[in-house]
């Protein structure tokens, strides 16, 4: 469903034995390369960059780096400075726990960060550039964001929650000395009580902190029954912060709502900028101070909106828009001078950095093919920085490696780093090209691309898998997906797509499934599906379907309307949307913009929207994957598809990934085994067949 960056991803085998045994795979898959194919065990080896931060001057680029790390199969986040001159790389913020967040002082002496343990614990901290030493500033409650320097480079503003007393009903008994007691109830009283990746919500509610940049107790500086967010934006006085709040009348029933207020560090004082009675973000003060540059919408309650970049005087007045581009915006950035704003967008699948003049609201791209912090799958994404003389750093990647950093600098663009040349240049990859499609239905351009097998021979007939995004407003781009090139890499050609309903083409494309998902989304996939057998290579006796969230929910609904692929695997389903919309962890709004009515007002509606309604039209072999701690797409959506296909005698297995959210792909040992238990369900029937290693 829709995600920060919904990744699809799963785990192994049916069985407790299966999920084991299929983690290391060698896949059969033709003709010997001149260098090995990417196999599962290499996904340990993959980094990536991500939250560029470009000092003041230009020298120096901090970064996060994500390098799987096999020993304790994680993506571990340390953060590191690169040169902007000479490509010197040095890390600076290792340890157990992740190092995020990097902020670069006013005068680019110092560098802030936050960094948790393996407990949970996070601390703020300050790295000093000349005498190369990091000093923990605040040690903190609960894990700090949105960090953010004061003009004068001496303090440190923040975003972190306060907590509540938990609500108790009726008087707790007191256990004698020594004895084991069974824990405590558990009250749950509200609206929004839990987040998938994270968990029960303890009780409580987002505010700002303001610390001393030499270290001390962090002061709240605002308070109430709201939650308040960043990104926090300084206003040139010193005594003054901008943010984005959740202080509407209706609270978190109307979750994306939210205003921008100036709030005064002496007194708290707070001023409304702009009505959190719309969607507003991103706020970002100009160097001068005089105006704010902010993302907005009109919400009508359609499934989805164009997300736009708008300018305001700093007293909330003049507000105007600055482009009619029908294109979502993000991430607005000032230049140096005030006379321009830099922001991304993501255009057919591709993600770009614009610049455009404040003046006269042109506007020019000035870097492309950003890529984000997946591995596992392509979707479009990417962070990007601005440094003094524009000089700009971004993440940049393609489709033979994960995203690395780039600099822009006086019209010249440059690598800084190559975090996997080591692993992927012995590797020989599918290749990856665009595909033509128009559907079928009414002869719309669909955006498609292929993995090709390494060694690709357009005189064979190859088994093709149709693969799903999620979202269902999500795109996909040409950029690296280890998934795609696993399932190349076992012999198939993978045919991804952009169907109605993704995002990157603009409102009308993406809303061709309002209120109708799934719909002609389905027809779409089928034309790219189409379009890739009349390339004559594919064999359309052997075609196979998967995909996660959003694309589970397509999956399912595809095996329910046809059966021309020889086997599926929906991956963290949804197949009863009156159970999903009151059980996901993103309740309070998806009735409302996804279906307009709630289920008991239109059950008829939901129904026949479901893929538990076609189930018995199920004739295809299809395994159902999903993280066991899955609140977006609550594992009972994948416990009921399963049920019913086993009561149907459908071939079936459920595969439950332990202890994953719906991000299944965060540990790299999941990542390879879902890939593993796709494919060897897949050669159950008819696909290439796998052997362990």
């Amino acid at each position: 469903m829709a995600r920060p960056r919904l990744p699809a991803n799963a785990k192994a085998a049916s069985m407790k034995t299966g999920l084991t045994a299929l983690i290391w795979v060698v896949l059969a898959c033709g003709p010997a390369s001149a260098a090995p194919r990417l196999q599962p065990r290499d996904l340990f080896g993959l980094s990536l960059a991500s939250a560029p931060a470009v000092r003041p001057d230009g020298s120096l680029i901090a970064y996060v780096r994500t390098a799987n790390d096999i020993m304790t199969d994680t993506g571990r986040k340390s953060i590191w400075l690169v040169d902007s001159k000479t490509g010197v790389t040095t890390e600076i913020a290792a340890g157990d726990g992740p190092a995020t967040e990097p902020v670069w002082s006013p005068d680019g002496s110092r560098l802030a960060y936050v960094q948790t343990d393996a407990k949970g614990a996070a601390v703020i901290y300050v790295y000093n550039v000349a005498g190369k030493l990091a000093v923990a500033v605040a040690p903190v409650e609960r894990s700090p964001h949105s960090l953010a320097w004061s003009p004068d480079g001496s303090r440190l503003a923040f975003v972190m929650a306060v907590p509540r007393p938990d609500t108790i009903f009726g008087a707790p008994l007191v256990a004698p000395e020594g004895a084991k007691w069974a824990a405590p109830l558990q009250v749950i009283d509200s609206l929004m009580y839990r987040d998938d990746g994270i968990g029960p919500r303890k009780p409580g509610y987002s505010h700002l902190f303001v610390v001393a940049a030499t270290g001390g107790t962090p002061s709240q500086v605002t308070d109430g029954d709201f939650d308040d967010d960043g990104p926090l934006s300084w206003m040139p006085d010193g005594v003054h912060i901008v943010f984005i709040g959740k202080r509407g009348p209706l609270g978190p029933r109307e979750p994306f709502h939210a205003g921008i207020y100036r709030v005064a560090l002496a007194d708290g004082a707070l001023t409304e900028l702009a009505t959190p009675s719309q969607p507003h973000s991103d706020a970002q003060v100009s160097p001068n101070g005089r105006q704010i540059a902010f993302i907005s919408h009109v919400d009508t309650h359609r499934s989805y909106e164009n997300a736009s970049l708008s300018v305001m005087d700093s007293d909330g007045t003049n507000v105007r828009m600055l482009t009619k581009l029908d294109r979502s915006f993000e991430h607005p950035r000032w230049s140096a001078d005030g006379r321009s704003i830099f922001v991304a967008y993501a255009d057919h699948g591709i993600t770009n950095v614009a610049r455009i003049d404040l003046a006269t609201s042109k506007l020019n791209v000035v870097a492309t093919g950003l890529a984000g912090e997946g591995f596992d799958l392509p979707y479009s994404g990417g962070d990007f920085a601005v440094g003094r003389g524009d000089t700009l750093a971004f993440t940049q990647g393609a489709a033979n490696h994960p995203a690395d950093l780039t600099l822009l600098r006086g019209g010249k663009v440059t690598r800084l780093t190559r975090l996997n040349d080591a692993l992927l240049g012995q590797r020989t990859l599918g290749a990856v090209q665009p595909l033509a499609v128009s559907s079928n239905v009414d002869g719309v351009p669909i955006d498609t691309w292929l993995v090709l097998p390494p060694d690709f021979d357009p005189a064979r007939k190859y088994p093709l898998i149709l693969e799903i995004h999620g979202g269902p407003f999500a795109s996909y781009g040409p950029t690296f997906a280890s998934d795609g090139q696993l399932y190349a890499a076992a012999g198939y050609v993978v045919v991804y797509a952009n169907p109605r309903g993704s995002t990157s083409y603009g409102d009308s494309f993406a809303n061709g499934i309002d209120k109708s998902y799934p719909g002609v989304d389905y027809d779409d996939l089928m034309s790219a599906v189409d379009a890739a057998i009349a390339k004559g290579f594919v064999d359309p006796d052997r075609l196979y379907v998967t995909g996660g969230s959003g694309g589970g929910v397509l999956t399912a609904w595809i095996v329910g309307k046809t059966h021309r692929f020889r086997a599926a695997v929906a991956q963290k389903p949804v197949v009863n949307w009156s159970s999903e919309v009151l059980t996901s962890d993103i309740y309070p709004w998806m009735s409302k913009y996804w279906f307009g009515k709630q289920p008991w007002e239109d059950p008829h509606g939901y129904w026949a929207r479901s893929p538990l309604s076609l189930v018995g039209n199920v004739k295809t072999p299809t395994m159902v994957i999903v993280g066991s701690e899955d609140v977006r797409t609550p594992v009972a959506e994948s416990e009921q598809y399963y049920g019913a296909l086993q009561l149907l005698g459908v071939p079936t297995a459920l595969v439950k990934v332990p202890g994953a959210f719906h991000d299944m792909a965060l540990r790299p040992s999941h990542a390879a085994a879902k890939a593993n238990a796709v494919l060897a369900w897949f050669a159950r029937y008819g696909g290439p067949a796998v052997t362990e290693q």
